[in-house]
């Protein structure tokens, strides 16, 4: 056990965040804290990193923190540069100096040993090298290049002094150091902050592998699913374990209600049967002792409390739109993108109903492009244009940031004046605004909250085209599931930049993955996309051992070129590859089939009767989806016969 807290309250200010908290750390437990925005989740973070004392209190009562001896925290807050002329090799370097001085003492004894063997140096030495080990000393060089290149620095780099660097890379630094420190305890606030998919990927190995704890507090779920052996939830000023990942903790949660809320029911049935026979036969001398006892039976019983509700987890709105679009919503060819100068230039269709998550890491043009094709943006170079009946909603990050000195009821009844208060109450419940906090200033709300608003006045015109800028920044998981569920209910086509990947991966079916090659159009969801980039990454690997076309297998002591070597065959992988193949067959043609509906409907819409262009591109069209679906099925057919 690292560590074990009892009994133990926490504030801030005057106001009581947790209360009775019972929390423990064992071993190499990966732990996650999750919880609404505000609920003390870094408040909690502090306590354990040593920075505050949980609440005193009246009585005997007192808390009870128990720590391992010896054991070391560290997290990100904690990691400070004190001399911003210092280069940044140097600086990363100094999280060595611990392990440093143990090599320095390690080489002293083993002189003093090869001079005068000595019973109490040995031990000193033994001891001292497990320490050494267990610090990762063997390893300080091999850990230094790698964390290095992951977060994206070079050699050169190392070179630079600190100032030169700009705050999300100092952040980078910082956690650098954190991560190489290697504490008993890593405590992470938000890690996947600033990073591209690929190093988040990384750190999520890293994680898994860390041989020590980790405690983390992050609104990527995805990340939360991956690395999470343990959750801890802050609600209700309540700390509950949950054993698990994400997944798993949202399952028990559920159920755990469910359970408690059957069994509080069927009690409060029972105490009413019980207490309306008693006082059926109370008054009634030959019955009295039995009335009497259906009270005690209700006095003896362990009452079961009411399950507390939940937080609400999903915006009531309406999700269809007030107007149908076409089949075509856009048609961009040769768009450059860009300010002043070209980010990427993209050919892409994107139909009606489609959901398209726009990926990849900072500044490479997400959101340059999503502000092209939503008109905010002109266009650098090439076309594009709407289909008919587009009508397009834009929410961007911006909105976080929105300034007003009216209160939330105003502000939205202002841009709706013909809704009634009880409609206006009740949209705005829709989005989480209860009670009194629609008369909250628009100044004094959250970043997370101005979001919920700002999507609330978005949803109502009913767009059938929604743009979606980074909606989930400032958002807490509760706030990200209410969104999740909306767009998945969503009856129009959207367009959603994120680097929340479990939203991107749980609501969009094709994504735009921009790189420095540009941006590139993937006809599939981000699940597919992983799959293949790990099959990309086993073939880098595999390249790494095979150079000039050699592999490193010998022959008579000699390489054996590639071409010499006889294939390996293995059936069950091959047999489970082409049933993959298969049931991604299935889904494209099922895809074919609505698509080629929805253009059905629209050759027949009367609108379209003497508009024989249209016609004509229709036709077109399905016949194409038709020729791609007789590709599709003939190849699942090839397949079929394989199984």
């Amino acid at each position: 056990m690292l560590i074990n807290i009892r009994n133990a309250d926490i504030s801030y200010g005057d106001r009581l965040l947790i209360k009775d908290i019972s929390f423990e750390v064992r071993n190499t437990e990966k732990i996650a804290l999750v919880g609404r925005n505000g609920c003390g989740k870094t408040t909690f973070l502090r306590l354990l990193g040593g920075e505050i004392e949980p609440d005193a209190k009246d009585g005997n009562e007192q808390p009870h923190i128990e720590k391992r001896p010896g054991l070391t925290t560290g997290w990100l807050t904690q990691m400070t540069f004190t001399d911003d002329s210092a280069k940044l090799g140097d600086e990363i370097r100094k999280v060595f100096l611990p392990v440093i001085e143990m090599k320095k003492r390690l080489d002293e004894l083993i002189e003093m040993l090869d001079t005068a063997p000595d019973e109490a140096l040995a031990k000193e030495y033994a001891a001292l090298e497990e320490r050494y080990n267990y610090m990762g000393g063997y390893r300080a060089d091999k850990d230094y290049e790698l964390v290095l290149s992951r977060f994206g620095f070079t050699p050169e780099d190392e070179e630079r002094p600190l100032s030169e660097f700009s705050g999300g890379q100092r952040t980078k630094i910082a956690f650098i150091k954190l991560l190489l420190s290697k504490p008993d305890i890593l405590i992470l606030d938000e890690p996947t902050n600033h990073l591209d998919i690929a190093t988040i990927d990384w750190l999520e190995g890293y994680i898994r592998e860390y041989p020590r704890a980790v405690i983390c507090v992050s609104h990527d779920r995805l990340f939360l699913d991956r690395t999470a052996e343990v959750v801890y939830e802050i609600e209700n000023k309540k700390l509950t374990r949950y054993t698990g990942n994400y997944s798993d903790y949202i399952k028990l949660k559920d159920e755990r209600y469910e359970k408690q809320k059957k069994d509080y029911e069927a009690q409060q049935k029972e105490i009413e049967r019980l207490k309306a026979t008693a006082e059926r036969f109370i008054h009634k001398a030959t019955k009295a002792s039995m009335a009497k006892s259906k009270l005690k039976a209700i006095e003896h019983m362990d009452i079961i409390e009411a399950p507390e509700e939940y937080e609400l987890k999903a915006f009531h709105a309406s999700t269809k739109p007030a107007v149908e679009s076409g089949f075509d919503v856009i048609e961009a060819k040769g768009l450059s993108f860009g300010y002043d100068r070209v980010l990427g230039k993209i050919d892409i269709s994107i139909k009606k109903n489609e959901k398209y998550g726009f990926i990849g890491g900072n500044g490479l043009g997400k959101s340059t492009l999503l502000k092209t094709l939503a008109g905010k943006l002109k266009p650098l170079g090439g076309s594009y244009r709407y289909g008919h009946n587009v009508e397009a909603g834009y929410f961007d990050q911006q909105m976080a940031q929105y300034v007003s000195d009216k209160t939330v009821y105003d502000d939205f009844h202002d841009i709706y004046p013909y809704l009634t208060e009880t409609e206006v109450r009740n949209r705005l419940g829709g989005f989480l605004f209860s009670g009194d906090d629609v008369f909250k200033p628009v100044n004094l709300l959250s970043g997370g909250e101005k979001v919920r608003l700002a999507l609330a006045k978005i949803v109502e015109k009913r767009p059938n085209l929604l743009f979606l800028d980074e909606p989930t920044n400032h958002v807490d998981i509760v706030g990200r599931e209410a969104l999740e569920k909306m767009l998945k209910e969503y009856e129009g086509t959207l367009v959603l930049v994120s680097h929340d990947r479990y939203l991107i991966s749980r609501v969009t079916d094709k994504l735009v993955l921009f790189s420095d090659k540009g941006a590139e159009v993937y006809p599939f969801g981000y699940e597919e996309y992983e799959r293949e980039r790990k099959n990309e990454k086993k073939a880098s690997v595999s390249d790494i051992w095979n150079i000039d076309g050699k592999s490193r297998d010998k022959k008579d002591g000699k390489d054996v070129p590639d071409k010499e070597k006889p294939k390996a065959s293995n059936p069950g992988k091959e047999l489970s590859k082409a049933k993959r193949r298969m049931e991604r067959l299935e889904f494209l043609l099922e895809e074919n089939d609505k698509k080629r509906s929805l253009l059905e409907e629209e050759l027949m819409a009367p609108e379209n009767a003497t508009d024989y262009e249209k016609l004509g591109k229709l036709q077109d069209e399905i016949g194409r989806i038709e020729e791609q679906s007789d590709a599709y099925m003939k190849e699942w057919e090839e397949l079929s016969e394989l199984c």
